[in-house]
């Protein structure tokens, strides 16, 4: 009997001792995560489900923040002149989108999603951005009607060398593959030499090729989940690494965050759960984030009061992944460094070199591929092996029909041999100093303006902040547009310019970007109240937009579904979630 009770006491107390544990480390998994919704995925996702589905009419869109009848009226006239002017210029463009709307639904979602949400559906009924270009040389793309943009979309980060480089590598490609045509399955004898170069760059002995940056991904973690036998990934808040269900847990994606853990960037309590936690087989890290550590990568979709400033500390970024590393390293986690999006933006030897730290895994894209998509992992050979010796069942499979295309390898071996020449290699030098200044430079106009807005940088990627709140910061992008400078669907949060642009490209960019904002300000869209003070207004916007999003949430609770308050009565109708 005695023994019995003592057996029972002994389980009762590691049954405590594993609750409290367990415990524990929830608790301190949880004072990891970033306090905003960006690292909280599974509220995130539940409170975007919870946002109504509604539009302003004709006067709520001009009084979104209480602003008074010349302000509206002013307001009206500048709209107006800016839809005149888009009519003018660009005719068979917008004619051309409007006809294949409805039949590219990326093409309806960007086009819906370039603004907030409920400004949406009667800023379409008066402007809306051109889709279609037909060439691109220098700085510039021509869209249908002939007119010719300073292109900051940069192909969403590929043309990091200018257009005309690209065209070359693949004219270049093109002949180097057409003995062999698209024949797959085989390899190109230019793979050799694209492993060969990769390996220098990477610091890595194995290399495997993909689609795309997102496939890249997907198989780094595989790999990672594979060779540790752990399930769990942890990614930091806001950080994106392409569209899949781990990676991307929140709102976006329709399943729940369920093998991924979402930590605070740059915080001693993550790397804490890195050091206590027995279930994490790989980190991800998207050097971009040193940008904007912890937020979601910027759109002018999700502005409803003042972006926040944005800014890059190397110094502090570096020493976090230096620490991240060691971690890594003595729990087994395997450091994955995606850098699709920023390899060979900030050196040659992409983020590793300058940050002087190296992943386990490293995965790239975009401009590899020499203007043609691709994905490629580069790693330790015993991380990339996709198979056991002593256990041959087991396999990690990740085979692509299109893998190691002909026509993109050559385009990639172009790429990378280009690299290596001066020409290229002097467009490095002194980079950083001269990014600085460009940046620099162009706060200091907008400061002297007197403008709302400066912008932030690392290296050639810059976004755009504002210094003060409004509604109407998003109409920016169609300011610019009417000056010449052609954004991506994300508008002000991204501005990409490559190293090819010099003093007169730059000198151009500025002027064209301080006259929009002139513009802007002129037809009355910064109004302030003068009544409150900065962040007195801050606040009154946004509970202003919190009480019409309840009233349309719960209308019977407020008896009605009217607009915002000083919208001069007007309805802001459901358009559907």
């Amino acid at each position: 009997m005695q023994i019995t009770l003592t057996l029972t006491t002994l389980a009762a107390a590691a049954l405590l001792g594993l609750g409290y544990g367990a415990a524990r480390r929830r608790l301190a998994l949880s004072r990891a995560k970033h306090r905003s919704l960006a690292g909280h995925s599974r509220i995130a996702k539940w409170l975007a489900r919870q946002v109504p589905g509604y539009a302003y009419d004709e006067a709520a869109f001009f009084a979104a923040d209480g602003a008074p009848a010349d302000v509206r009226e002013a307001r009206r006239a500048g709209l107006r002149a800016l839809a005149d002017l888009y009519a003018e210029r660009f005719p068979q463009t917008l004619a051309l989108t409007r006809e294949m709307r409805g039949a590219l639904p990326d093409l309806a979602m960007t086009g819906r999603y370039r603004v907030p949400f409920q400004f949406s559906p009667q800023l379409a009924r008066h402007l809306s951005v051109g889709a279609f270009v037909r060439a691109a040389s220098g700085v510039t793309v021509e869209d249908l009607d002939g007119n010719r943009l300073i292109d900051l979309t940069g192909s969403y980060g590929v043309n990091l060398f200018g257009v005309d480089f690209y065209k070359q590598c693949i004219a270049e490609a093109q002949r180097m593959a057409e003995p062999l045509g698209p024949v797959l399955g085989a390899y190109h004898p230019c793979v050799a030499d694209n492993v060969r170069r990769l390996q220098r760059i990477s610091g890595h002995e194995a290399v495997s090729f993909h689609m795309s940056g997102t496939e890249a991904v997907m198989q780094a973690v595989r790999l990672a989940r594979y060779h540790t036998g752990r399930k769990y990934l942890v990614r930091f808040a806001g950080a994106y690494h392409g569209w899949w269900e781990d990676v991307q847990p929140g709102p976006g994606n329709p399943m729940p965050p369920r093998e991924t853990y979402t930590l605070k960037d740059m915080d001693e309590r993550s790397l804490q759960v890195l050091r206590t936690r027995g279930d994490i087989a790989c980190v991800l890290v998207n050097p971009l984030q040193a940008l904007h550590p912890n937020r979601n990568a910027p759109a002018d979709s999700s502005l409803v009061g003042a972006r926040a400033v944005a800014g890059f500390d190397r110094a502090a970024y570096k020493g976090w992944l230096r620490r991240l590393r060691e971690v890594c390293s003595e729990r087994g986690i395997v450091l994955i460094f995606d850098e699709v999006f920023v390899g060979f933006r900030l050196a040659p030897g992409g983020a590793q070199e300058a940050f002087g730290v190296s992943a386990d895994l490293v995965t790239y894209g975009k401009t590899l591929g020499g203007g043609l998509p691709v994905g490629v992992v580069c790693g330790r050979e015993a991380l990339m092996r996709r198979y056991r010796e002593d256990r041959p069942a087991d396999l990690c499979f990740a085979r692509g029909t299109f893998n190691a295309h002909p026509y993109v390898m050559a385009a990639m071996n172009v790429f990378l041999r280009r690299l290596d020449t001066p020409q290229v290699r002097a467009l490095y030098e002194g980079a950083d100093e001269r990014w600085n200044a460009h940046a620099a430079e162009l706060n200091h106009r907008l400061e002297h303006a007197g403008l709302p807005v400066r912008v932030a940088h690392l290296g050639t990627i810059w976004t755009v902040s504002y210094t003060q709140p409004s509604r109407y910061h998003w109409l920016l992008q169609f300011y610019l547009r009417a000056q010449g400078l052609a954004l991506s669907w994300v508008g002000t949060g991204r501005l990409i310019f490559g190293l090819h642009f010099d003093e007169a490209d730059f000198d151009e960019v500025c002027e064209r970007f301080v006259a929009a904002a002139l513009q802007m300000r002129a037809d009355g869209w910064w109004w302030r109240d003068p009544a409150r003070d900065t962040a007195a207004f801050a606040k009154h916007l946004r509970w202003r937009l919190l009480g019409e999003m309840v009233r349309h949430r719960l209308p019977s609770w407020s008896g009605d579904r009217r607009g915002p308050a000083g919208a001069e009565g007007g309805e802001a109708g459901p358009v559907g979630t």
